[in-house]
């Protein structure tokens, strides 16, 4: 078991590396993204997944509740709810490395996820294990989101198989206002 989290997380940093666009060209970019602030406390998300063609064929609702033990090293407990009805968890756990890179780990993704932050940026990469019609597939994700103010964020995901892309993940993101209890 190690030894396919090494080989993916390899892979997930090899394919980081051959992106067309490095996150380094966000560095200028404001507000900057710190993850341990912008996701902190509780958060809404609405998505909407496209076929390559561009046919939208699903929407999302995501309530994440975000909590961190420092600033290295958190969790995000996100609870879909498809239009059809279908409900699914994901817990995120994340940690910086020393290197400045993030590794995000989760029941449904394969290995480690690798993503790196500049300016108000985020870019991961990761394998996750997608479930479709009783079948489990592992598909590539290509994940860049970006910070628009304290409150908001867009995601675009491209997720690919075997070199192929099956389709686009967007999402915007919108943080709950703070409760202030008397």
């Amino acid at each position: 078991m190690k030894f396919k989290a090494l080989i993916a997380s390899i892979s997930a940093a090899l394919l980081t590396a051959c992106g067309s666009v490095d996150v380094e060209t966000y560095a200028k970019q404001t507000p900057q993204l710190e993850l341990h602030r912008y996701f902190n406390g509780t958060l809404d998300a609405w998505g909407i997944f496209q076929k390559r063609n561009g046919e939208l064929v699903r929407r999302f609702h995501v309530e994440i509740i975000a909590t961190w033990k420092n600033a290295d090293e958190g969790e995000l407990d996100e609870y879909f709810t498809y239009d059809d009805g279908e409900k699914q968890r994901r817990v995120w756990t994340l940690k910086r490395q020393s290197d400045g890179t993030w590794h995000g780990t989760a029941d449904d993704v394969e290995g480690i996820a690798i993503g790196r932050v500049a300016g108000n940026a985020l870019h991961w990469k990761y394998v996750l294990k997608l479930p479709v019609d009783g079948k489990v597939y592992d598909v590539n994700f290509d994940d860049w989101m970006w910070q628009l103010d304290d409150q908001s964020m867009m995601n675009r995901s491209v997720m690919s198989k075997f070199g192929f892309d099956l389709g686009e993940v967007t999402l915007f993101f919108k943080k709950r206002p703070e409760t202030k209890t008397q």
